[in-house]
């Protein structure tokens, strides 16, 4: 349960650097950044395995860069379910999910 929470305020954390740092992409504070976080969590487990697999041609045509798109989607997505998370474009929602990617993997390598 530790781990659950400590991972949450990492994610967290990170979805308020990203914002920081990319134009476009607003967190109003951090219980929104957390919000973001859990929604971002959980449209990752539901939603991204299907669109996954209905885009698998176009993936594999792609050699994997449709994945970003899928990214951007999933972020655009969070944006309109969370109040006070808001993405202004597609290269900023497709950004966004990079960073707070790449910031919560390198977050919990050292840790």
């Amino acid at each position: 349960m530790v781990e659950f929470i400590v991972a949450l305020i990492i994610s967290a954390l990170a979805v308020l650097v990203s914002a920081y740092i990319i134009p476009g992409v607003s967190v109003n504070s951090f219980l929104t950044a957390l919000l973001v976080a859990v929604v971002l969590g959980v449209l990752n487990a539901l939603v991204r395995p299907v669109l996954t697999a209905l885009t698998l041609p176009i993936n594999i045509l792609t050699l994997g860069l449709f994945s970003f798109v899928i990214t951007a989607v999933i972020v655009w997505i969070a944006a309109a379910v969370v109040p006070g998370f808001a993405v202004d474009g597609f290269l900023s929602a497709m950004l966004f999910g990079i960073l707070t990617a790449l910031i919560v993997a390198v977050v919990d390598y050292i840790v």
